[in-house]
């Protein structure tokens, strides 16, 4: 099935021309039948020649109800963008015709209304302004349809031209994605014996009766108790198909249009993101950050602020990148378009597509567009899972469960293998970050014990040479200038030496200091300086002084004056 939205100026015969394709009137209000103009969408469905179903969603025209117009164009396939022969192109029409463009509409035809009332000339004419108006978009090449709902001229043609939309319409292959059903609601309502209804169309996956799901806005639980597609209950919907759905668990006024309904556990909700804008040309004044916007998409309207993003300023015509924060979350996808309005002046500023669902970068720095590979090297490390509820795409992981970069991945195994090389007795598996872990489980000859990951046949580091170096050299230690500074701090951290200020000695030579210590004070009880210390020992200044702030550190020298006295670990 193909879901079509007419489009057009007010009174131009929209809702005629659907009642005429289908019998049914899209008209559901009695304001609406009183003043002769929708206010609201409308819904319809027919089946055209060649069996193919079309459900049409019929818009209100005037400018007082543009808000509900942009709530039906959310998720449709093609339009049929409705003139007037006798007044033509108009102000609605024209803006409807960007609004359209911005959505990414790809495909359309027009109907030209009422030619019973014109005569040959003035129909040549029309088409001309039309065709001109339509040229470089996407309906450049559109079929232009003369109807009369008066006479039924043309009603035949536009069906058949229908037909052929339908046939030659395809789905972009970016929007097939795994099945994660998302249904933007546009109607809820309340029915004697049912309960809470609504209506919407659903986009991408499927849905079954018994299916529980959440209202993304308030994260209700509902579950689907009946399914309606063209007033005819089923079992099963598919994607791209009009529907009415009878919820359980959630009264009619707990939920409403612009809420989505989704399978909790597949999507992301967010309530920031980054997208392309492509400002409308009729324009007349410059955009910034000022102002009070609003924004449409799915099937609802949200109030949003925005920051453009590599530009001060954007004026009509002119594309660019901003950033847009709303007030509360929505299930979003790249790819998804919108429609910005600023509330003030109550005009369309212009429109585009989401790009990044959860920026990472500060405005600043951001630079977004479609690409996955962005994504990832923004951010680094990604799990497939996260992966996929920021894009919607299913990519195989590059170590474990994560996605990253060649270089980020080849760097931290590389740095795995350093560090595992001079951490000779191994490195706590619990600090690594958890991509780390999963690249060291694919690093070759690496064994995990106790906690902790070594290279294969390598020894404990409390056997490293540099413990006997240290435990030799006694009071006068090594200058560690020349060792690796990585293993001596390892061997520090087990104990198993000392350091004062970058001098570093082995506990035992502690323990031989606190012996001389005891010697010097039985011939100097009154306590002794750092001179009688050093020569004592026969050592120089540059080792005395550290190993006696090492003493003191321990309580086994206390400081009295500039003499040094026993501390109260000195007899232990």
């Amino acid at each position: 099935m193909t879901v079509i939205a007419t489009a057009g100026h007010v009174d131009h015969g929209k809702s005629s021309l659907v009642r005429a394709l289908t019998g049914t009137d899209p008209d559901r209000w009695e304001e609406e039948k009183r003043r002769g103009m929708t206010i609201d969408l409308g819904f319809a469905h027919t089946v055209l020649p060649s069996g193919a179903v079309a459900s049409f969603i019929d818009v209100p025209g005037h400018i007082r109800f543009l808000r509900n117009m942009l709530a039906g164009v959310g998720a449709i396939d093609a339009c049929v963008l409705v003139v007037d022969a006798k007044e033509g192109w108009m102000p609605q029409t024209e803006e409807h015709f960007q609004i359209l463009k911005l959505l990414g509409v790809t495909s359309g035809l027009v109907a030209l209304t009422k030619v019973d009332l014109i005569d040959d000339v003035l129909e040549n004419i029309r088409r001309n302004e039309i065709a001109e108006r339509m040229s470089d978009s996407f309906l450049s090449n559109a079929e232009i349809i003369s109807t009369s709902i008066t006479t039924k001229q043309g009603l035949d043609n536009l069906r058949i031209a229908l037909d052929r939309l339908i046939t030659n319409e395809s789905v972009p292959t970016d929007l097939i994605i795994k099945q994660r059903p998302r249904l933007w609601i546009d109607r809820a309502f309340t029915t004697k014996g049912a309960g809470t209804v609504v209506t919407g169309t659903l986009i991408e996956g499927s849905l079954e009766v018994g299916d529980e799901l959440t209202v993304v806005r308030t994260q209700q639980k509902v579950r689907i108790r009946e399914i309606q597609q063209h007033e005819k209950s089923v079992t099963r919907l598919d994607d791209g198909h009009r529907c009415a759905l009878n919820l359980v668990g959630i009264s009619h006024e707990e939920i409403s249009r612009g809420d989505a309904l989704v399978n909790a556990k597949q999507w992301k909700p967010t309530s920031m993101f980054d997208a392309s804008l492509q400002i409308v040309p009729s324009l007349k004044h410059r955009v910034t950050r000022r102002g009070s916007y609003t924004v449409y998409i799915g099937s609802g309207e949200f109030a949003a602020k925005i920051r453009l993003i590599g530009a001060r300023e954007l004026n009509a015509d002119e594309q660019g990148s901003v950033r847009i924060a709303l007030s509360s979350p929505l299930a979003l996808l790249p790819g998804d378009r919108y429609i910005l309005r600023e509330s003030g002046r109550q005009e369309t500023i212009g429109g585009g597509e989401v790009l990044d669902i959860h920026p990472v970068l500060r405005v600043s720095r951001a630079k977004p567009d479609r690409s996955a590979d962005r994504l990832i090297a923004e951010r680094g490390w990604v799990t497939v899972d996260d992966f996929e509820l920021l894009t919607g795409e299913v990519r195989p992981a590059v170590v474990g469960n994560w996605l990253t970069t060649d270089v980020l991945h080849d760097a931290v195994r590389k740095d795995l293998a350093v560090r595992l090389a001079k951490q000779t007795d191994g490195i706590e598996i619990s600090r690594l970050e958890n991509f780390e872990q999963a690249v060291l489980a694919t690093l070759p000859e690496v064994v995990s014990e106790m906690g902790k990951a070594r290279i294969k046949g390598t020894g404990s580091i409390v056997d490293h040479p540099y413990v006997g170096l240290f435990a030799h050299a006694g009071v006068t230690p090594p200058d560690t200038k020349t060792l690796d500074r990585n293993i001596v701090r390892q061997l520090v951290q087990r104990g198993l030496l000392v350091d004062v200020d970058g001098t570093t000695f082995h506990i035992s030579a502690l323990e031989k200091a606190r012996l001389n210590v005891i010697d010097i004070l039985n011939k100097s009880p009154q306590g002794f300086t750092v001179s009688q210390f050093r020569e004592h020992l026969g050592i120089t200044r540059k080792h005395a002084v550290p190993l006696l702030e090492a003493l003191d550190n321990r309580g086994i020298t206390k400081r009295s004056g500039d003499l040094r006295v026993g501390g109260a670990r000195l007899a232990n």
